[in-house]
């Protein structure tokens, strides 16, 4: 079995890769990587998930430390203001992220530096990441194109370009930009080209910037990985379907729910926290903070529902999703393929599931056709056996409790006392309401009890009224932080007549 040190890569990178617990290539990696480590073009076709970024990440800082040695070795700078030696353009903000999460520590481990370039932000630190030097920029085309514009980067020193996801930006229609950029970067330098298919455009792209490039394709882009599982569940009306889905949402592990819209994408996001469910939203509606702060709420376990349209179904990474559940059918079988793949990557397993009404049955045997997909219907009720053997375990409820405002400042800030705020928050993994006047959610003197079971226990004390809807905040809004074990910390505002105080050491 070929390993990482069998394909001459630095030692630094192989002891960041043995750290990672990343031990064995994948196909992609042992295909590309002797070609690419030496300088030639490469383009890499292969489903997502198959491993693509490691793919061009470890030639990129290998060539690179290799290049900065010989230019210290000749008195040159290694990295100018405004002058990348690197670019990886990529057509998501969040792919761009999580490329950079990806390479950064084999660059560190060399002595490299990268930066992100996308839009939804100010472009302000940018800026100053590129007029400090840096060696690799990820960039999105249109934030990137700007900068250009404002003549804060040059592409003259760029090396290595790498285009990843490349379908899916002739998809978003950034291929004129990407054409343009490509345009700015010196020409017989080595590029890389990672992407699903060549349609769209992507194939003028290939002519026109790669010279006599390598091809590897390790699998059929066009059909689904060998470890998923399909199932069509089909539901007699939108009732049934609520509530089936609901049910899919309750499990243990990581599951991702594909809307149509970034409408209902938000609702059924708040439906399912106010349910008990922990979820967020990933859509275009939602600023960049926001859309960062849902992923990782998502990627770090403190949430285990995302609930999202398809922005999330190319290039989003995240570990041990055991179930995706296309709650609206997608409108044709490659959205059907991106999106399925958030789960059964890197050779592990996972479960796909296609909600279907009585009007949609044609519509989905045309999707499944063309995605190669065997599944046949199933006709389901909520809380039927086949349901049930999907949803696994069942995770324990968590009480949704709307936080009230807090008391603002002069300059609009909580007001503090004592060290703590006066909501009462205090201590870890503790959240006390203490106070003689009327709280939301309380009436009638009645209390109750919600008790969670997992890494600890949770006991809260709740008046026998519905709390607040939450004014369109999910559940990334009202459990922020997380205690040692990594579970959400419940937040409760308000003065209630009696003290109530949590213990969340529960998993979500």
């Amino acid at each position: 079995m070929t390993t990482f040190a069998d394909l001459g890569l630095p030692a630094p990178v192989l002891r960041v890769l043995t750290d990672r617990g990343i031990t064995s290539p994948f196909p992609i990696q042992t295909a590309s990587l002797p070609d690419s480590l030496t300088g030639r073009d490469v383009l890499g076709r292969g489903r997502t998930g198959s491993g693509k970024t490691l793919a061009f990440a470890l030639p990129v800082v290998t060539r690179l430390a290799t290049s900065s040695a010989r230019s210290v070795a000749a008195g040159q700078p290694r990295r100018g203001t405004g002058r990348p030696r690197a670019l990886i353009l990529a057509p998501t903000r969040e792919l761009a992220n999580q490329i950079d999460e990806s390479i950064a520590p084999l660059a560190q481990a060399l002595g490299l530096k990268t930066t992100t370039i996308f839009g939804g932000v100010a472009q302000s630190r940018q800026v100053t990441a590129l007029n400090a030097g840096v060696d690799i920029v990820i960039a999105c085309p249109g934030r990137l194109e700007d900068l250009l514009g404002q003549r804060h980067l040059t592409l003259d020193d760029v090396e290595i370009t790498v285009l990843d996801e490349a379908d899916h930006m002739a998809d978003l229609g950034f291929l004129p930009g990407v054409k343009r950029i490509l345009d700015r970067t010196p020409s017989r330098t080595q590029r890389l080209l990672f992407s699903a298919t060549l349609d769209n455009g992507v194939d003028v792209i290939v002519k026109r910037y790669l010279h006599q490039p390598v091809t590897h394709s390790v699998d059929d882009a066009a059909a689904p990985p060998p470890q998923m599982t399909h199932h069509i569940l089909a539901v007699a009306d939108k009732d049934a379907k609520k509530h089936v889905v609901h049910q899919l949402a309750q499990g243990t592990g990581r599951r991702v729910l594909f809307m149509r819209t970034k409408h209902q994408a938000k609702k059924l996001a708040k439906q399912l926290t106010a349910a008990g469910v922990p979820a967020v939203d990933l859509h275009g509606n939602l600023g960049q903070g926001a859309r960062e702060r849902n992923l990782a709420a998502f990627s770090s376990g403190d949430v285990r529902v995302l609930v999202a349209t398809d922005i999330a179904a190319r290039g989003i990474h995240v570990d041990d999703v055991e179930l995706v559940v296309h709650v609206d059918p997608p409108a044709e079988h490659k959205a059907y393929l991106h999106r399925s793949g958030r789960t059964a990557r890197a050779g592990s397993g996972g479960d796909v599931v296609t909600i279907m009404l009585p009007e949609e049955r044609g519509d989905v045997r045309d999707l499944t056709r063309k995605a190669k997909i065997t599944a046949r219907p199933q006709d389901v009720r909520p809380g039927d056996a086949t349901v049930t053997s999907l949803v696994g375990e069942v995770a324990p409820y968590v009480e949704y409790v709307e936080p009230a405002p807090q008391p603002q400042g002069r300059q609009g800030q909580p007001r503090k006392q004592g060290g703590r705020s006066r909501s009462g928050a205090q201590g870890t993994g503790q959240t006390r309401g203490q106070g003689t006047g009327q709280g939301a959610g309380q009436s009638g003197g009645r209390q109750g009890q919600a008790r969670s079971q997992g890494a600890g226990q949770t006991t809260g004390q709740r008046g026998g009224g519905r709390p607040a809807s939450g004014g369109g905040r999910t559940a990334a809004d009202h459990f922020p932080r997380t205690d040692g074990a990594g579970a959400p910390r419940r937040r409760r505002g308000g003065r209630g007549r009696g003290a109530g105080s949590t213990n969340a050491s529960a998993a979500s």
